[in-house]
């Protein structure tokens, strides 16, 4: 990881995945003047995705949600760089892919210091050919093997002591080759052994659950078992 800085601004990046400025490569204009916005999703904000040297990246902003959110939309009271979101995703990326977890690569991270305050970027791989396990099951159900792949890949994260505490199935996807992916790990942590691995794993039932009621989807207890099973060995 290699740091730049520039006043209040830090920018943490791999140099092996960015070869354009660090200190531009936030700015969606700087992407559009080259033509290598390739796409955008939308949720809090907009996640832009942009064409790299070898790999796509997603960007994103960091935004509030709730009825806070509403009232501060993307500011956060500054302590300290490495206590920003940003770093703390992107040194949470690192640590996963270290133990083996399969997880974007992360690319780039911004924070820049407003007063008392910061506001945060992000930049990390984009995931080729993987859709969310919403999208999927509204399709389709999936066989039993998939879901002993998701409760090994979460039992691997949990093996690195990683509390992620936004466990849900639209973090969950899968790729072309059925490789299991675990992303969005802004607000998450390390920590030792305690109940927050039961508690990530009863969020992600209550997904299941909710997407069920509100989409139909292709889903059924039983799955949830085989997934829990596998996570318990």
């Amino acid at each position: 990881m290699k740091t730049f800085e520039k006043g209040k601004l830090r920018v943490w990046y791999d140099e092996t995945l960015l070869s354009s400025s660090p200190e531009q490569c936030f700015d969606v204009s700087f992407w559009q003047q080259q033509d290598k916005i390739v796409g955008q999703a939308y949720g809090r904000g907009t996640t832009w995705f942009i064409q790299l040297d070898n790999l796509q990246g997603a960007l994103r902003h960091y935004r509030r949600g709730g009825l806070f959110g509403r009232l501060v939309r993307d500011h956060y009271l500054f302590y300290q760089w490495d206590k920003t979101r940003s770093y703390q995703e992107f040194q949470i990326l690192n640590h996963l892919r270290n133990a083996g977890v399969n997880v974007p690569r992360p690319i780039a991270a911004r924070a820049v210091k407003k007063h008392v305050c910061y506001q945060a970027d992000l930049i990390t791989e984009k995931i080729p050919n993987a859709r969310d396990l919403v999208t999927i099951l509204q399709e389709n159900a999936l066989h039993d093997e998939m879901y002993v792949k998701i409760g090994r890949e979460i039992r691997k994260m949990h093996d690195a002591q990683v509390n992620h505490t936004d466990l849900n199935i639209h973090n969950i996807l899968v790729d072309e080759q059925e490789r299991v992916w675990i992303i969005d790990f802004d607000k998450c942590m390390i920590q030792p052994d305690g109940g927050w691995k039961e508690d990530n794993i009863s969020r992600l039932k209550r997904s299941f659950l909710k997407e069920q009621q509100k989409r139909n989807i292709c889903w059924t207890l039983s799955s949830f078992d085989c997934l829990y099973r596998t996570y318990s060995e």
